[in-house]
């Protein structure tokens, strides 16, 4: 099974628009499940992740990649 057509032939810019796409939506799941933490009924049970570290790092690269596709894509 090969790569589909439309990744196969994507510019670099698309790429890194698809690739800071899935990192906002990483992002996103990941503020969610730090909203679910902080609104914990036991507040003992705390969890391993670091959630707002990790919605940080993905925000952060989602945006900064968006930016160099967009960027990308205005230059041709």
């Amino acid at each position: 099974m090969g790569w589909p057509g439309f990744l196969l032939f994507a510019s670099d810019a698309a790429l890194a628009a698809l690739c800071g796409g899935a990192l906002l939506v990483l992002a996103a799941l990941a503020l969610a499940a730090d909203w679910r933490r902080t609104r914990r009924k036991r507040i003992d049970a705390v969890g391993c992740v670091p959630w707002t570290a990790c919605f940080l790092f993905f925000a952060i690269s989602g945006v900064g990649l968006l930016t160099l596709a967009i960027q990308g894509w205005l230059r041709g």
